[in-house]
């Protein structure tokens, strides 16, 4: 019922997704005052309002960094928007810096499931397609319901390396994609993350294992 819209409840479900007070007090009275199937209005809402903005230049921004585990791993993100008024702000600047430390800790490789390149999903098709004919549990199985198991399996891998397709470290229950839409809504904005580059310290090089006696013999002269 309408009547169940209080305001405290207007007040929570605002604190809960950022929305305006009106935004949330319709949302909640088409709810009949249930709050998540309000939310669920609201981020319908504001992916529409993203998609219509999705589309205007954003060449104004922000490139932030960001040092963990004492130096050991940095990032380095630009993430683009409109004007340089939200750009300067301190939530767009910490919008950029809470995906600065995403990426750190969920390691992504590409920013969208469009950016993997295509000899890439090649493989991990191939490969995922030889795990399900050589699981005994699939032997009796037909080829596209086979097929059907690769595709799940190449959504978890879009998961796990693709930002937009991560779940939010900060809040699980949301995409990095889903975060990206509430700050075109928050900022009025578009917004687009634009390129990253992750560094982990000695990544990529095979750590030199040292034969102390043959150093000293070295060091000797050889055969002395």
């Amino acid at each position: 019922m309408a009547n169940d819209v209080t305001p405290a409840a207007i007040k929570a479900l605002r604190e809960k997704t950022g929305a305006g007070m009106m935004e949330c007090k319709s949302a909640l009275t088409e709810a009949t005052g249930d709050e998540t199937r309000a939310i669920e209005i609201l981020r319908k809402r504001g992916l529409a309002t993203a998609t219509k903005k999705s589309g205007r230049v954003a060449a104004e921004g922000v490139v932030d960094s960001y040092i963990h585990a004492g130096g050991k791993i940095g990032v380095l993100l630009e993430v683009n928007c409109e004007t340089d008024f939200v750009a300067r702000t301190e939530q767009f600047r910490g919008f950029v810096h809470d995906l600065a430390m995403h990426i750190t800790a969920a390691e992504p490789r590409y920013i969208t499931k469009e950016d993997v390149p295509a000899e890439v999903l090649d493989k991990e098709r191939e490969i995922a397609l030889e795990q399900a004919r050589m699981d005994p549990k699939n032997a009796s199985k037909p080829e596209h319901v086979l097929q059907q198991i690769v595709e799940g399996r190449l959504s978890k891998f879009y998961q796990e390396t693709c930002l937009m397709e991560q779940p939010f470290i900060k809040d699980q229950n949301i995409t990095v994609a889903e975060l990206v839409r509430r700050a075109i809504s928050n900022t009025g904005e578009n917004v687009k993350v634009r390129r990253f580059t992750r560094f982990k310290m000695g990544e990529g090089l095979e750590k030199r294992v040292s034969d102390l006696g043959a150093e000293v013999q070295d060091l000797l002269g050889g055969d002395q």
